[in-house]
């Protein structure tokens, strides 16, 4: 049974946004939590689908796990879609980290961050918009390694995150999962 689209709506209007762009996304995200269909079905292209990510941090709260994309080819967080058993946004979550990386113990930070972005045609699917939901997490342990869909994985320092990745959309939530974990740059 897919989510209930309470859940997402609940955990958006619960989310404050850091700024306009934000605010946005969420009224768009909140319009698509609206809509008579599944609004997680990852062949809903028009707008586009919900998807799920987690930006996890490292034990001694010095990093950031990312990925290197197999389809796409970039460094980024964990997350994909929203598999029809998934029971909550925080479960589809933590089912992709553990695909994409092998790590499963994690203390959830909550909702983290949200954003809409394209993602590129491949195979039978057009372009298209993800819809996508991001938590926070405290890894208890540091072992990861490249799993389903990951050409690479890799901790990667807060100070260092733009050097992989300088995209909004992952320095964003990157920034503030360094701010709620509580590592400050040395200086």
């Amino acid at each position: 049974m897919p989510i209930d689209p309470s859940h997402l709506r609940d955990l958006l209007t619960a989310f404050v946004p850091l700024d306009e762009l934000q605010a946005s996304y969420r009224l768009r995200m909140l319009d698509l939590a609206r809509i008579d269909e599944d609004p997680t079905a990852s062949d809903l292209y028009k707008p586009g689908h919900f998807t799920a990510s987690g930006f996890v941090a490292s034990p001694d709260r010095d990093c950031v796990l990312l990925i290197h994309h197999g389809k796409i080819g970039t460094w980024l967080q964990p997350g994909g879609h929203i598999e029809p058993d998934d029971v909550s946004i925080e479960r589809a979550i933590r089912r992709e980290v553990e695909e994409e990386t092998g790590l499963a113990d994690m203390a959830s930070l909550g909702l983290l961050d949200i954003d809409i972005h394209q993602f590129p045609a491949g195979g039978d699917s057009p372009a298209h918009l993800h819809f996508d939901v991001r938590f926070g997490f405290l890894a208890t342990s540091g072992i990861v390694t490249s799993g389903e869909g990951t050409m690479d994985v890799r901790w990667v320092e807060f100070d260092q995150v733009d050097l992989w990745n300088s995209d909004l959309s992952v320095t964003r939530p990157c920034t503030a999962l360094r701010s709620l974990v509580g590592h400050s740059s040395a200086g």
